[in-house]
C-alpha cells in the first residue's frame, strides 16, 4: 500500500515546490494591450504612394530591360534591326539584316513596304554626325554665326 501513496506523495511535494518558487519570483506585469485604431486617411495616402512607387518601379525596369535589348535570349537571332531612322513624325527607315542581305523597310503607322534589297556589308561604325540630329543643326548655327561675323569683320571700302 506504501508504493500507491508513493506517486501522490511526489505529486503533491512538486506542487508545493512549484507553489513556493512562483511566490518567491517577482511578478511582471503583463502589458496591456491598445486597440487597433482605424486606418486614416494618412495610413491610406502612405499605402497608396507605396503602391504607386512600386507600379513605378516594375515599369520602370521594363522599359529599361527592353531598351537595352535584355529581353532577347540567344546569341545567333535571325532578324537584327542593323540601323532605323525617323523620317516623320510616325515614319521611320528601317534596315533589317536577314540572313546574308539587308533589306530597307518603309515603316509607316498600319504598314510596312519593302524599299530596296541588297546584300549584308560589314558594318563599321563612323565618327560621321547622322542628319537631324540637334548636334548637327547646332553645328550648321555655329557655322552660319561665324560667316555672319566674318562678313561684318572685313573693312569696308571707303569711298572717297
Amino acid at each position: 500500500m506504501n508504493w500507491l501513496r508513493l506517486p501522490a506523495l511526489a505529486a503533491s511535494l512538486l506542487a508545493g515546490i512549484a507553489t513556493s518558487v512562483g511566490a518567491t519570483l517577482p511578478t511582471v506585469p503583463t502589458p496591456v494591450v491598445e486597440p487597433v485604431g482605424s486606418i486614416g486617411a494618412s495610413g491610406l495616402l502612405q499605402a497608396g504612394l507605396g503602391l504607386a512607387m512600386v507600379l513605378a518601379l516594375i515599369f520602370l525596369c521594363a522599359w529599361g530591360v527592353r531598351r537595352l535589348g535584355l529581353h532577347q535570349s540567344g546569341g545567333e537571332r535571325l532578324l537584327k534591326v542593323v540601323s532605323s531612322v525617323m523620317v516623320g513624325q510616325r515614319e521611320r527607315v528601317v534596315v533589317v539584316e536577314i540572313g546574308q542581305s539587308w533589306l530597307v523597310l518603309g515603316v509607316a503607322a498600319g504598314q510596312v513596304r519593302a524599299l530596296h534589297s541588297m546584300p549584308a556589308e560589314s558594318r563599321v561604325e563612323s565618327k560621321a554626325i547622322p542628319v537631324g540630329t540637334e548636334t548637327t543643326k547646332v553645328g550648321a548655327f555655329a557655322q552660319t554665326l561665324s560667316e555672319s561675323l566674318g562678313r561684318l569683320r572685313v573693312p569696308r571700302r571707303q569711298d572717297g
